[in-house]
């Protein structure tokens, strides 16, 4: 089941205003918003893609920011009402709400996901637009650690980076395998999607 996301002249406007909001709190503090501009298509695309719609629970989805990545999960059918979306910013919390009302809006510090969400059934999936190569390994380690304690079995960690070389989790945990997509060199900046598993 397909879920339509077609926009209205007012909130086509609503949504140039979110990216002026976006390039401000990056200038504000660009190591928590991390990133200039919304992901482009394609790289939310691709990153949903990821998904298996068929798999219960949860779609969880860390640092959504304006909703980019948001409105392609519900482009490749998740069902909104499954969406909980854990934002930082309270602007962009406001606006996730508006955009998306079935959704579950959590506003809060992704980096503490166990305290945050810790009562939801296995999540099927977790999509991570968090700006991991800012953050020490440390930090980094104990959140894939903690995202895997809240996900069903094999569910895919999908996290984007703007880094060609080099995983955004620096030392996997044990039993956990990884995959990486093509450079997406027409996002802005280029990126690749990194894919873990736990087998």
């Amino acid at each position: 089941m397909r879920f339509q996301t077609s926009l209205s002249v007012v909130e086509k406007k609503v949504l140039r205003l979110a990216e002026v909001q976006f390039i401000r709190s990056w200038l504000d503090k660009p190591l928590t918003t991390g990133a200039v501009m919304p992901s482009g298509k394609i790289l939310a695309r691709t990153m949903a893609r990821y998904v298996n719609t068929e798999i219960e629970g949860p779609v969880i989805e860390l640092g959504p920011g304006t909703g980019a990545v948001t409105d392609a999960l519900v482009e490749h059918g998740v069902d909104p009402a499954r969406l909980v979306l854990v934002e930082f910013n309270p602007v962009f919390c406001r606006m996730l709400r508006s955009r998306f009302p079935a959704a579950i809006v959590v506003q809060g510090d992704a980096y503490a996901l166990r305290r945050l969400i810790g009562n939801y059934e296995p999540a099927a999936a977790i999509v991570s637009g968090l700006p991991l190569m800012t953050k020490p390994f440390m930090l980094r380690n104990r959140l894939i650690a903690d995202a895997f304690d809240l996900m069903a079995p094999a569910a895919p960690f999908v996290q984007f980076t703007y880094a060609m070389v080099g995983s955004p989790i620096p030392k996997r945990p044990p039993g956990v395998a990884a995959e990486v997509s093509k450079p997406i060199w027409m996002n802005f900046p280029p990126a690749r999607v990194w894919v873990y598993r736990r087998g």
